[in-house]
């Protein structure tokens, strides 16, 4: 939960942290509501449809049963209808432009800012959440809400997501057992352990031996980022986000891959190399490693026992670097739930959002019934197969707020459906120490107006000049030149934009 920002008095803060208002309704109206005529005290008798629209998804939300139970515990009728899976922004700007006709839409991040600033979208007051959404100032924290803000305004009704570490190194534990080398704990163990692996060939594979091998997105190892203190593409430093390219760690980052590249310890063709070619090289048992994700488990491991079933996959821990650094990428997210302004029906949204918020109401939405859907044991959710996969494998998708202090809870059950899967999660996420573990802050942003501008073009600048410097077509003498170009593409006033909303969180 970002703990190394303090959060002080930011907008908000009291609505967050304030006690529920005694004698509501479940749904959240006060009980006496002294409201205008045709507002609170008719909002229980009479409860219109609402009409919401969501992502693409291949299956049709309105008879999916998270929707359905939600209407039954809500008292809300709610039509979903989709975005199409080409072009959704595109729509979107449509529906936006021409009057929506929803009363919520699910949008990303450069789009809620772009909508609230352009004054589509209905502001999310205090009195408000007082008046009809009680449950957000619990489930909520002032973190998210202060995350969401534009221009000191809230236009969003936010869920969190899960904090997840995702991805480490995955090696063929069996090569070292041949080897009788112990798993690396240090980027040079680490180059010494690819040397082995080339030199000795545990895997008896000859010419298509290969140590190791990535895709032609982009040189950003996991875990190796990190033995250089640069685990993401912003980080904390000083107080400040710095930008991995402004971090001199980074130079020194590439001057190893390279290193590894000029030994032959990686694939030469790495950068014509899609995601689908990775896992066939180590699921063939031809590489012995990759970047792999918890979330690929149990799949990655059963396509390579079938070509080699003695193969022993293993995660490594985050690897140190010669300063000390270490860490996974750790990611969050906001779901970013938003009324347009045309809605007339933003008071029954809230009271909806409320009522779905509620904690056993909110329980069950995202894990189902007990019995049913999940059971418990020793205090964990254990999913119930194949009916929670049938009633609550997608819930998240209809997530409108979230309750941050029990929904990792819940979450859980997700992965604790095979025990290789949960395993998986637990070493990245549990077994490493919270220091280890490094929080993707700019994952919090809701799209800042020159970082949504320029991130793509940014991060493809850098993904380039980095392959040609491995490969050796441009070399680090370059790199302050570099760096210049950088800025003069946009990198300077994200820089400045990235920071100044950084120093927002910290207040």
């Amino acid at each position: 939960m970002l703990k190394h920002v303090k959060l002080g008095a930011i907008g908000l803060a009291a609505v967050m942290l304030g006690s529920l208002m005694a004698g509501c309704t479940k749904d959240g109206a006060p009980q006496n509501s002294t409201a205008q005529p045709g507002t609170s005290q008719t909002a229980e008798a009479k409860k219109p449809d609402l009409k919401a629209l969501i992502s693409y998804v291949n299956y049709d939300p309105n008879t999916y049963p998270a929707v359905l139970d939600r209407e039954k515990l809500t008292g809300y009728h709610v039509t979903y209808d989709m975005l199409p899976q080409d072009k959704p922004d595109d729509k979107l700007n449509i529906i936006m432009a021409s009057g929506a006709e929803y009363d919520v839409i699910k949008v990303n991040k450069a789009q809620y800012s772009n909508f609230a600033s352009q004054g589509a979208l209905s502001e999310i007051t205090e009195d408000m959440i007082n008046k009809y959404a009680p449950n957000l100032k619990t489930a909520v924290s002032a973190e998210t809400f202060a995350s969401v803000k534009v221009n000191g305004k809230i236009y969003s009704i936010p869920a969190r997501s899960m904090d997840n570490v995702n991805n480490s190194l995955l090696v063929r534990g069996d090569w070292l057992e041949k080897l009788n080398v112990k798993a690396p704990t240090t980027t040079e163990e680490f180059a010494n352990m690819l040397k082995l692996f080339k030199e000795k060939d545990p895997g008896q594979l000859g010419a298509v031996n290969l140590p190791f091998t990535i895709d032609g997105s982009g040189p950003m190892i996991e875990n190796l980022l990190g033995a250089f203190g640069i685990a993401n593409e912003w980080n904390v430093k000083d107080g400040q986000l710095v930008a991995r390219v402004l971090d001199p760690n980074f130079k020194e980052y590439l001057a190893f891959v390279t290193d590894l590249y000029k030994q032959g310890l990686m694939e030469k063709e790495f950068p014509t190399n899609k995601r689908a070619n990775v896992v066939e090289k180590f699921t063939s048992g031809k590489t012995g490693v990759i970047v792999a994700g918890w979330w690929e488990y149990p799949s990655l491991p059963d396509a390579l026992l079938k070509n080699v079933p003695t193969a022993k996959p293993v995660f490594l821990a985050p690897l140190k670097g010669k300063d000390g650094n270490a860490g996974l990428s750790m990611v969050s997210d906001i779901g970013i739930n938003a009324i347009p302004k045309t809605s007339k029906n933003s008071e029954h949204v809230l009271r909806w959002v409320n009522a779905g918020l509620d904690k056993e109401n909110f329980k069950n939405l995202v894990i189902g019934t007990e019995g049913v859907d999940y059971s418990v044991k020793d205090g964990s959710y254990i999913p119930i197969q194949p009916a929670f996969n049938d009633h609550r494998l997608n819930a998240n998708n209809f997530l409108f707020g979230s309750d941050e202090k029990n929904y990792p809870a819940y979450w859980q059950a997700r992965v604790r459906k095979d025990d290789r899967l949960l395993a998986a999660w637990q070493f990245m996420n549990e077994k490493q120490p919270a220091e280890a573990k490094k929080l993707d802050v700019m994952n919090l942003q809701v799209g800042l107006p020159e970082y949504s501008k320029n991130k793509t073009s940014l991060t493809t600048m850098v993904s380039d000049y980095a392959i040609k410097v491995i490969l050796g077509s441009d070399t680090l003498a370059n790199y302050d030149a570099f760096v210049a170009k950088w800025k003069a593409a946009g990198g300077e006033a994200v820089n400045k934009e990235v920071n100044e909303w950084y120093k927002t969180m910290k207040k």
